[in-house]
Formats: structure tokens, C-alpha cells, sequence
């Protein structure tokens, strides 16, 4: 029987940092969660990482802890642990994470990009266990993703691989925050897909969607129109149909380059209902190669808020 040892996993977001000491068998032992902080700057944001990491080793084991992960955002410089320029962190533009954590507790530090993190998560604790190449998506705020091949992350030459939501889908398109034309992402994130919501609801003023924020259509946001979805309302599902079917043009694409069969989708936004996988599955198979559609697997993933800490944790497990 093979020894239990422990990791401690952090989930680094932009308002909130979730630190969990999680067992070789993916049980969290113990979890902390803090403030981010991150209007204070870098210092601030290492201070506060360092509090929770602090406060779930008191349930350590002596001798047993093989290291700490990090799952950040922005993009990481994997190998040195530099992270650079994750978004609502006043004045942090370069910053070798994994150095400012080691110099305080002293044992192995690896730091990875967030939606890489979900996705080794979902790959060894999760939905993935049974997938050893899959496509990872999370749909949320945005859209990101991850590639696992041979159970391990594909992270490409330079860490920027499984960018799912900058797969352009209209070469006129929309403009993406990244600077490109027509990325899935500026139809179907968070922010746009609520700004779409409101367009459509001024032609239909019975939406339960407008019950859910009392009339207010500036509070109109993914999770009420998904809620009003689950609940029958018609234009909630009419939203949300066509978002699953815009992400099933991106995702064909990928599959297509990469030779993948399998996509576990996580994040707030994909908890909408079946019907959301429905319409992703067969968006998906319409925009494969013929050969592929019988195998092509659409499927949510497990672990939901506490992939961060789990995933992170797998870097040193």
C-alpha cells in the first residue's frame, strides 16, 4: 500500500486566494481563503498567500509534504515560476512567485496558469480520470483552456497552448480584448453574453430573466439567465443554445488541429443545463472532419470550485 502524502494547493484569483492542504488521494484535508488584496500591489498578494499557506500546513504532517502548486493568472513562466501580469493586480508585471513562496516555507514551489491547473485537476482527480487526451475548457468570465495528452498538460513551447477561447470563429468579427478578430470568447463570455441578453430582452418583456433582477437589465448576468433557463423561460435557453453552438465552432477547430475526441467543460457559465451540451455536442460534430463525429465526447467536468486547489496541488503531487 503506497504512503499518503500531502500538497498544498492555492487558487490565486483577482478577488480571492483559496489555499487547501489536499492528499495524494485529491482529499482536501484542510482549506483557507482569503482576500486577494491585489489593489495593494504584489507584496500585498504574497503577504496574504503566505497567510493561507501558513494556516492549512498546521494540519500537515510532519515529513509528508511534498510541496506547494500555485494555479495563477496571467501568463507563467512555468519552469522559473515568473508570473506576468495577471489582470486586476495593481503593479504586478514580473514576478518570480515560486522564489517569494520557497524563501518562506522551504520546499518545492511550482507555479502554472489557472485553466492549465483545472485541467491536470479534472486529468487526475475529476472528470478525466478515464480520458488520457482530452480537450479542457473553463467558460466563465472568459474563455480559457488546457490540453492533456498521455494524462500530462501540453502546455506548447512558450506556455500559451489550449487558448480555446481566441479560436477566431468569424474572420470579420467582433474585436476580442486580446486584440484578435472574432475569438469565440467575444461572443460567449461572460460579460458579452450578458450584453447580447440585454439586446434581446427589449423584445421580450415577459422573460423570467427580467423577474430574476427585478426589472434591473444592468444586473443581467450569466447565472440569472441560466437559472432562467432551468426554469423553462424561453429566451434564456434561446441564449444559451446559441452560445453552446458558437463554442462548438471553436471547439471543431481545435479537435481538428489536434486530434482530440474528448472535451470536459467546466466553469460557472457550463452548469446552464443538457441542453447547453446538446447543442455544443452537435455544433461540434458539424464542424469536424466526417471521420471524427461519431467518436466526439462533450462532457461537464466534477471538481467545480475546488479544481484550483486540486489541480494546483497535482504540480507536486
Amino acid at each position: 500500500m503506497s504512503q499518503i502524502h500531502y500538497a498544498v494547493g492555492v487558487d490565486f484569483g483577482g478577488t480571492t486566494i483559496k489555499t487547501g492542504l489536499i492528499s495524494s488521494e485529491g482529499k482536501i484535508i484542510a482549506q483557507a481563503k482569503v482576500p486577494t488584496m491585489g489593489d495593494e500591489g504584489p507584496k500585498i498578494v504574497i503577504q496574504q498567500m503566505q497567510k493561507s499557506i501558513a494556516e492549512v500546513l498546521t494540519h500537515a504532517k510532519k515529513g509528508k509534504l511534498r510541496g506547494i502548486g500555485i494555479g495563477s493568472p496571467g501568463i507563467v513562466h512555468q519552469q522559473d515560476g515568473i508570473v506576468f501580469d495577471p489582470p486586476n493586480i495593481k503593479g504586478w508585471h514580473r514576478v518570480a512567485l515560486s522564489r517569494e513562496i520557497r524563501k518562506v516555507f522551504k520546499v518545492e514551489v511550482k507555479v502554472e496558469n489557472d485553466a492549465n491547473v483545472a485541467a491536470i485537476a479534472e486529468a487526475k482527480f475529476g472528470a478525466g480520470k478515464r480520458y488520457p487526451n482530452f480537450l479542457f475548457v473553463i467558460w466563465g468570465t472568459g474563455v480559457g483552456g488546457g490540453i492533456i495528452l498521455d494524462g500530462e498538460i501540453f502546455r506548447g513551447p512558450h506556455g500559451g497552448a489550449g487558448e480555446i477561447g481566441h479560436v477566431s470563429i468569424d474572420y470579420n468579427g467582433l474585436l476580442c480584448n486580446c486584440g484578435a478578430i472574432g475569438c469565440v470568447e467575444a461572443y460567449i463570455g461572460q460579460r458579452n453574453l450578458s450584453k447580447r441578453a440585454v439586446e434581446q430582452l427589449k423584445n421580450h418583456p415577459t422573460s423570467r430573466i427580467l423577474d430574476l433582477v427585478r426589472g434591473d437589465i444592468s444586473k443581467v448576468e450569466p447565472v440569472y439567465i441560466s437559472q432562467a433557463a432551468l426554469e423553462g423561460d424561453q429566451l434564456a435557453r434561446e441564449i444559451f443554445t446559441e452560445a453552446g453552438t458558437l463554442l462548438g465552432v471553436a471547439l471543431g477547430s481545435a479537435l481538428n488541429t489536434v486530434d482530440l475526441r474528448v472535451v470536459i467543460i467546466g466553469g460557472g457559465i457550463s452548469a446552464a443545463g443538457d441542453f447547453v451540451y446538446d447543442a455544443i455536442k452537435k455544433s461540434t460534430q458539424a464542424h469536424v472532419m466526417k471521420s471524427m463525429r461519431k467518436d466526439i465526447t462533450i462532457i461537464p467536468a466534477k471538481l467545480g470550485n475546488t479544481a484550483g486547489m486540486l489541480g494546483a496541488a497535482g504540480l507536486v503531487l
